[in-house]
């Protein structure tokens, strides 16, 4: 199992200097780096949970310590607030589509689908959401956003051709498909997102977000696979705490500083190196092998993710903009990497 402790002691350490907003360039990059690497190790983690407990519980259980961990850092930031009218339905679309649907069903793929595969393939999220943006909130489809969905469509058929995936293999097939199908998931819940007249502001909202998800994991759970079962042990545990608390909390809380601290161009390029991690780390501490179609596959994928969002990305990103930052009403409209952070929260 991948030993958690001491990257949860060093984020913990981090986010003991950094409780305002405010840091220099110098301060944000390591902050910044440490972000990637938690969500990017996530994946791992993960996997190696699902190994000792059901999916729906290894969801519910990381989301009720995301949750705490969450109401913790909104008190000591002193933003905790109750939710008004119009929040509600931004809190039951995300603790439905992304902290509930995505992560059930990334813990069920993970059961039949090697951690660094998988995470490259719930990293094709942008290329959803391009053609999403398009249908539902009328933003143009220029060159770059079709070249770059070309590229990464590309990638994504080299990663299911005949000589690298096996089609009879059908917990393959199916474990692939709930990784895709949770991709698809969390691109509807970023258009939705991004067309909310925001409130409160995102932050203050991802309490009560996480609250309703665990609520409905863990009755899913519950219902489905009855008490959670498990040889309880540290590492078992210590997996959980960094899953939740820094898998999801802490890194969401982080990038809310990253997003303040940083231009969106660092913050849109330093992403991609996500799933890199992810792959990295699945490869040191599982032992999984990287094949040469998936490092291709990888490689396409994020370069066309940085194609056809990056140019405009840089000029007019609002992840956590006015609508995340001051609770403005304005509608967030062209999507950037940098903006997907925004929903991102558990790797």
């Amino acid at each position: 199992m991948v030993e958690p402790v001491s990257s949860a002691a060093r984020a913990l350490a981090i986010v003991g200097s950094t409780m305002k907003h405010t840091l220099s360039r110098r301060a944000a990059l390591p902050l910044f780096a440490v972000v990637v690497v938690m969500w990017g190790s996530n994946w791992a983690i993960t996997k190696t949970l699902v190994q000792s407990v059901s999916p729906l519980w290894t969801a519910a259980i990381r989301s009720a310590i995301a949750t705490v961990a969450l109401f913790v850092l909104l008190l000591a930031r002193g933003q905790f607030v109750r939710p008004r009218r119009g929040d509600i339905p931004v809190i039951l679309t995300v603790a439905l589509l992304h902290m509930g649907a995505f992560s059930a069903l990334v813990a069920f793929g993970l059961q039949f689908v090697p951690a660094g595969r998988s995470i490259v393939l719930g990293y094709t999220t942008p290329l959803w959401v391009a053609p999403g943006a398009w249908l539902f909130l009328g933003e143009p489809a220029t060159r770059s956003r079709l070249a770059g969905i070309g590229l990464g469509l590309a990638g994504l058929a080299i990663m299911f051709n005949p000589l690298a995936f096996d089609w009879n293999d059908r917990n393959a097939l199916v474990g692939n498909g709930l990784i895709l199908l949770a991709a698809l998931c969390r691109a509807a819940n970023i258009l939705y997102v991004r067309a909310h007249r925001w409130i409160s502001t995102p932050f203050q909202m991802v309490f009560w977000q996480a609250l309703f998800a665990t609520f409905v994991l863990s009755a899913l759970a519950l219902s489905i696979d009855g008490a959670p079962q498990a040889h309880w042990s540290p590492g078992l545990a210590g997996a959980f705490l960094y899953a939740g608390i820094c898998g999801t909390a802490l890194a969401h809380w982080a990038m809310v500083v990253v997003n303040r601290n940083l231009p969106a161009v660092t913050t849109s390029l330093g992403l991609l190196a996500t799933p890199v991690v992810g792959v990295a780390t699945s490869a040191i501490f599982l032992g999984e092998a990287i094949g040469n179609s998936l490092i291709i596959a990888m490689t396409m994928i994020l370069a066309g993710i940085a194609i056809g969002t990056i140019p405009r990305g840089t000029v007019r990103a609002i992840s956590l903009p006015a609508a995340a930052t001051t609770g403005s009403n304005r509608r967030c409209r062209p999507f950037s990497i940098r903006k997907w952070c925004r929903g991102h929260t558990t790797g």
